[in-house]
């Protein structure tokens, strides 16, 4: 701020040639660099707590003090906050896509895993479904807090060599120190009948009984074509050409959604081992990793949002920019 006389002033009501500039200099690395309190501040300069704030804010509209956000160059803090806007979310961790798809998926599994460490606590019962990148993230964990983990979904046989949900549960658990469930079924089944059969379980029942008592859930959201989606190169034509023609769109374990994120009720219902989008709905954090695609998929992750489902979502910095222009419309 300056006086009539165009002179900087430092905020305590004396005009800043260069002792007060020089002041204004000392206050402002006292709060900003040495981290002491405005009281500890004013005791040192024997002045008010409120003239110590006001002399701050003139050390930043004199430019003494530059405030420069900056994130690592790993996260996008601008597509971050701006998908937050846009979609209701509580957070979004955005990555910078790579012209290499398995780097992007790799960026998505390592950010994932750490926003993991720093989201559950003791005690939560975390559930975790498959993809691709959930794998990744299940390897790249460092620590969590005691807490139970569970499979979301059955395994898909054509992954099951890959070590797939089982192992992800299996590892998440072993570094929680917290009881493990995971779920040696396949995700779908033949008919209703041989899925009831499994819901009956007593070795899976008291998997499914977590469901209704889920913390944290993290899940993947899949398109509806054959590079975008397991569940729809698990499914054979009649079924692929039945749930597009009813509006498919998107798939978040195995639920179904059509473009505007209503689900999409199927005979697959009634023949498949997963969470229900009802038991996600009512868990306290759902985080969806997608991402690592190309522009169908980054349609489908828009899909899946407007299900408000997911409350956290963890993308790549291509399907964010999909995803904002026309809200991935």
């Amino acid at each position: 701020m300056s006086d009539p006389r165009g002179e900087v002033q430092d905020g305590t009501g004396a005009t800043g040639g260069p002792a007060g500039l020089v002041r204004l200099a000392a206050i402002a690395r006292r709060f900003y660099l040495d981290g002491r309190s405005k009281v500890e501040i004013a005791d040192e300069f024997g002045m008010s707590r409120f003239k110590v704030a006001r002399a701050l804010e003139a050390a930043r509209s004199n430019g003494i003090v530059h405030i420069d956000i900056r994130l690592p160059a790993h996260l996008d803090a601008e597509l971050s906050d701006r998908l937050c806007e846009a979609y209701g979310l509580n957070r979004a961790i955005v990555v910078p896509a790579s012209a290499d798809t398995e780097q992007t998926r790799a960026d998505l599994g390592a950010a994932a895993a750490r926003l993991l460490g720093e989201i559950v606590r003791p005690d939560e019962v975390l559930g975790l479904a498959w993809s691709r990148t959930l794998q990744i993230m299940g390897t790249q964990l460092a620590g969590l807090p005691r807490c139970t983990v569970v499979q979301l979904n059955g395994v898909l046989s054509e992954h099951a060599e890959e070590g797939g949900s089982v192992e992800t549960v299996r590892r998440a658990a072993a570094l929680s120190g917290g009881p493990a469930y995971p779920i040696y079924a396949p995700l779908i089944l033949p008919d209703s009948a041989t899925a009831a059969t499994l819901h009956a379980d007593p070795g899976l029942s008291a998997a499914f009984a977590l469901y209704d008592r889920l913390t944290t859930a993290v899940v993947a959201i899949g398109g509806w074509d054959e590079r975008n989606s397991t569940v729809y190169q698990a499914l054979d034509a009649d079924a692929r050409s039945r749930y597009t023609a009813e509006g498919v769109r998107a798939e978040i374990s195995a639920q179904l959604f059509d473009a505007h994120g209503r689900q999409v009720h199927t005979d697959l219902d009634s023949r498949v081992i997963s969470v229900r989008a009802e038991q996600l709905r009512r868990a306290g954090e759902v985080v969806a990793v997608a991402g690592a695609g190309d522009v169908a998929k980054a349609h489908a992750i828009g899909s899946a949002l407007r299900s408000g489902l997911a409350s956290t979502l963890v993308t790549d910095s291509a399907v964010a920019e999909v995803l904002l222009a026309g809200r991935g419309e």
